[in-house]
């Protein structure tokens, strides 16, 4: 078996409201491999994001240990963080978040000028994934000249500016229509089927869970269910 690529250890987050304590994740033990589909399921208030801001950087745990490739990363400082997020780790999320006042493409390269790469490399790399995700006659569009489907795959593709190993998606397809919402799932079944990227999708929504290879459940703040896609389930299809 490979070592995992995220490896969660015992992780309590708790947070203080006064004098009173509040467990939003008790005890969560879980990996992710590398090259894995994942999706992280459960309602409102279940700790599901906390879960995902955790397997991403984006926060630290109250107890226990975070390994990414084998490294324990859960005491390293907000730069360090940062530093290792920047590298390796994409995120999409429900609103979108790209800047009004750029194009498509200045959007995808903006991830790139924080790394340092020059000008022609992230333009190159910028129009690459947008042909990648069939946007690439839309690349000068700002995105309030985009709709919501077109804008997030200009998020997913900024995701990708880097090349990251992991990519994390916090309910991509909430601000959508069904037929967007296919559309931006199956571009991410793509992606993991092409690149072999580790996907995380954190959705309440089981027909968006049908497109992983691997599904957990969380409730309380607690895993209470993981389990393997059968063979017929849409990611193989």
């Amino acid at each position: 078996m490979p070592e995992p690529l995220i490896k969660l250890e015992n992780i309590w987050k708790i947070y203080q409201l006064g004098k009173i304590e509040l467990p939003v994740l008790k005890d969560v033990s879980l990996e992710i491999n590398p090259g894995s589909f994942v999706t992280i399921m459960g309602p409102s208030g279940s700790g599901k994001s906390t879960l995902m801001y955790l397997l991403g950087l984006l926060d630290t745990p109250t107890k226990g240990r975070i390994f990414l490739e084998g490294k324990d990363v859960s005491e390293l400082s907000e730069n360090e963080l940062a530093k290792i997020r920047g590298q390796k780790i994409g995120f999409v999320f429900q609103q979108f978040n790209l800047l009004q006042n750029l194009s498509a493409i200045e959007n995808i390269m903006m991830p790139m000028i924080f790394q340092g790469k020059p000008g022609k490399e992230r333009y190159a790399r910028a129009k690459e994934l947008l042909a990648s995700l069939n946007m690439e006659k839309r690349a000068n569009h700002k995105p309030g000249e985009l709709s919501g489907g077109e804008q997030q795959r200009v998020a997913i593709a900024r995701s990708l500016a880097n090349d990251p190993e992991i990519m994390i998606a916090d309910e991509p397809t909430g601000n959508l229509d069904s037929n967007n919402g296919r559309i931006i799932m199956e571009s991410l079944r793509d992606l993991h089927k092409r690149q072999k990227k580790t996907i995380i999708v954190v959705t309440h929504d089981p027909s968006i869970a049908s497109y992983s290879q691997e599904v957990i459940h969380i409730k309380d703040g607690q895993v209470v269910k993981n389990h393997f896609q059968e063979k017929e389930v849409l990611w193989q299809k």
